[in-house]
């Protein structure tokens, strides 16, 4: 079932993204081309407060043409470790630092094109601590119940695949 990369064209190297032609053989020894977006990958964090409250956050993104309530997430830098990452990314989007971070898995958010891999986190114990948030990102955040968070994804109101992942395995992981 394995395809093998025989020749690979560099079309595009950007700044988050890069995209690649590849020719391929497939396992019936055919041949084929699959273009493919190499990504450095990204952490997602599911963030509590004390009263089981979601930190979430809204923003504007120009691939779904709308404002967005997602979970706190980044980008990983270069050889930035998935943890270090979800704690700057969750400084920088929400104020806060967690006192307990942890790691409930990933997801592949769309391997039949891209690379890209979310490392989702399980923030708790919950610090104000702010760090500059990026010059591009304008983002609003929310506290909202987590049953409430999850009954928002039942009505369709939050449709970010990390988020629906990240919200139910927290979730299912406290017995919700």
């Amino acid at each position: 079932m394995q395809e093998t990369i025989l020749h690979t064209e560099e079309i595009y190297n950007g700044r988050v993204v890069h995209l690649a032609l590849l020719d391929v053989r497939l396992p019936d020894g055919k041949m084929s081309k699959r273009e493919l977006i190499k990504h450095n990958g990204a952490v997602a964090i599911v963030a509590l407060d004390a009263q089981q409250n979601v930190l979430l956050v809204r923003q504007f993104r120009i691939a779904a043409g709308r404002v967005l309530s997602e979970i706190p997430a980044g980008t990983l830098e270069p050889n930035e470790a998935p943890d270090v990452c979800a704690i700057r990314e969750l400084q920088e989007e929400t104020g806060h630092r967690p006192g307990k971070l942890e790691a409930i898995g990933g997801i592949f958010v769309a391997p039949g094109y891209t690379t890209e891999f979310i490392h989702l986190f399980y923030a708790t114990d919950l610090e104000v601590s702010k760090l500059t948030h990026d010059d591009d990102e304008f983002i609003e955040v929310d506290r909202v119940p987590l049953t409430e968070a999850l009954a928002m994804i039942e009505r369709g109101e939050i449709i970010d695949a990390k988020t629906v992942t990240g919200l139910y395995r927290v979730a299912r992981r406290l017995g919700i």
